[in-house]
């Protein structure tokens, strides 16, 4: 049997890593069996090119997977919530993700919240309650 990997074409986690959407933990999977993470990842990314919701629900969709507390991934939260915000959503819409989110655990709203803020204040936004 052999050990040797074949190159594959992989214009998904490629495309990925440029728009900074490719998680460098995936890095060691990617080595191992690029044709397979090639695969997953185009499943992945299916709800942002198949058109059926706006890209804003998936992005909002996507801050509450990472936020959950069985996940609580802060850098995909991040990212997330900057790209919903750049495509329109409003800091109400992420924070009702954010509560929805926190019916898993509070601690969707511990690793969200401050992010929100960060992301806000880095918007030259205020996080006023009006």
């Amino acid at each position: 049997m052999s050990t040797e990997i074949k190159s594959v074409a992989t214009p998904v986690v490629d495309g990925m890593k440029e728009r900074g959407s490719w998680n460098p933990l995936w890095d060691g999977l990617q080595e191992l069996d690029p044709a397979w993470t090639e695969q997953f990842m185009t499943m992945a990314m299916q709800p942002y090119q198949s058109g059926i919701l706006e890209p804003k629900v998936v992005e909002l969709l996507c801050i509450a997977v990472d936020a959950a507390a069985t996940h609580m991934y802060a850098p995909g939260v991040r990212r997330h919530i900057r790209m919903a915000l750049e495509l329109g959503a409003t800091r109400e819409e992420v924070l009702e993700v954010l509560k929805l989110s926190a019916v898993l655990g509070i601690h969707a709203c511990n690793v969200g919240v401050p992010i929100l803020l960060d992301e806000l204040e880095r918007r030259g936004q205020h996080p006023d309650h009006t």
